[in-house]
């Protein structure tokens, strides 16, 4: 990376210090050159789907680090298809609703309580979703109830649900982020319930952007003057 020559929060000249830092004359911020070269690297990598274990391996940094990074660009990825979503949505937006689990379950019945249900919202070539409460606060209920039939019939639910996106006329932006998504979170190899809606969002968010895109859209936001900062 070349030498810093202006703030990467405010592109203003910067002052660059005894001790290796920069400092900016005008929003004065300090910071380090090197950790702003490791976070550029990290959103390119983040951007072009390399995990975390592969990327802290290429920048020769600890894979909690590089973590704790990529989870800050899955918010930030986040927050930028809400705007996206709230600023071109229109009153035509279509919507559908999907039920995602691990390919690993898919033969247990009583899997469907460990399912993600999402809804799919379609604006032209880009989509919006919206993860709905998870059905795991009544499986120790449903099962105590001894609801065979009732149970049986969720899970055949299920089933037609997840086999709607093989249906060739069933071709649209909804449908094919299905198709995305289900390619993208197998690459993680199990995402625990608490970090799976910013794993959804991921998906969502490299589904609408080109690839050329994504890390530019990234760094505005990281280096925003009241962004994650470094």
């Amino acid at each position: 990376m070349k030498e810093l020559r202006h703030c990467i929060y405010c592109h203003h000249i910067l002052y660059h210090l005894g001790d290796g830092m920069v400092k900016c004359s005008a929003c004065k911020k300090k910071y380090s050159p090197e950790k702003v070269k490791n976070t550029l690297q990290m959103i390119d990598l983040f951007c072009r789907d390399e995990n975390a274990l592969i990327a802290s391996k290429n920048l020769n940094l600890s894979y909690v680090t590089v973590l704790n990074y990529y989870q800050k660009f899955r918010h930030l990825a986040a927050e930028y298809c809400e705007d996206q979503y709230n600023l071109n949505r229109s009153s035509e937006t279509q919507y559908e609703e999907y039920l995602y689990i691990e390919k690993s379950k898919r033969h247990d019945k009583g899997a469907i309580f460990d399912s993600h249900n999402f809804l799919t919202f379609g604006y032209g070539n880009h989509v919006y979703t919206l993860l709905m409460p998870s059905l795991s606060m009544y499986k120790q209920q449903f099962l105590e109830d001894n609801l065979e039939d009732v149970y049986t019939k969720e899970f055949s639910k299920f089933m037609r649900t997840s086999k709607i996106i093989k249906i060739s006329e069933y071709d649209n932006a909804i449908s094919k982020f299905w198709h995305y998504f289900e390619q993208f979170i197998t690459a993680f190899k199990g995402v625990s319930n608490e970090h799976f809606p910013y794993y959804l969002k991921e998906a969502e968010f490299k589904f609408n952007t080109p690839l050329k895109d994504r890390s530019k859209i990234l760094e505005e936001l990281y280096f925003r003057p009241s962004g994650s900062g470094i």
